[in-house]
């Protein structure tokens, strides 16, 4: 009988240290790749802004906070961002108590988004003083709405054309008179550990 053949165990080690190197390289790769990306949303989300908060507690008045993605203080006033990155065709309805995300093989279901942005922008209207308030559920382009948008509804490569960015020289008479108010809606949330954009495979 032929004796066994010996280990070495130097080289195992070897291997074994250059392949933990390698999936550490890859997880840095890919935590770096999603860094970058959710810098490039958050740009395309706040550059449409004169000044923005972002993940952010707002009181609701009954003794509780909602999460707020993004704060944009625009042209058009105060607009909450509610921002998703659902990759698939998504399939919803404003009477739809549930939204379908179909991708790849995989179908699953998530609560209406638009009931929760209602009651986000009722609570920063309540502390707006009178500066007008919209919101929109904003979607990555890695979603996509075969049977059209509902509505508050937007692609994220839309928001600039839904909220063009205006001169802050021409506003100026304009912002003065909100400043007050959105410095009350500053002063008055809190930051937020929930991180956005809400993501799903």
């Amino acid at each position: 009988m032929e004796p066994l053949p010996t280990v070495d165990l130097q080289l195992v080690a070897i291997v074994a240290s250059v392949a933990a190197l390698a999936a550490g390289l890859f997880f840095a790769w890919r935590w770096d790749q999603r860094r970058r990306m959710r810098a490039v949303r958050s740009f395309a989300v706040t550059s449409c802004g004169f000044d923005y908060l972002r993940d952010v507690l707002v009181p609701d008045g009954q003794g509780s906070a909602l999460h707020v993605d993004f704060l944009l203080l625009t042209a058009r006033g105060v607009i909450v961002i509610d921002l998703r990155d659902i990759a698939g065709n998504i399939f919803g309805g404003d009477q739809m108590s549930a939204w379908t995300v179909m991708h790849r093989a995989q179908r699953y279901t998530f609560v209406n988004p638009q009931t929760g942005l209602y009651d986000r922008i009722a609570a920063v209207r309540a502390l707006a003083q009178g500066l007008p308030v919209d919101g929109r559920i904003v979607f990555t382009a890695r979603g996509r709405f075969p049977k059209g948008l509902p509505r508050h509804t937007l692609m994220l490569d839309s928001l600039p054309s839904e909220f063009p960015v205006a001169d802050r020289e021409t506003m100026r008479s304009l912002l003065e008179r909100w400043m007050p108010a959105w410095s009350a809606i500053k002063k008055s949330v809190a930051p937020s550990r929930l991180a956005a954009p809400k993501a799903a495979i």
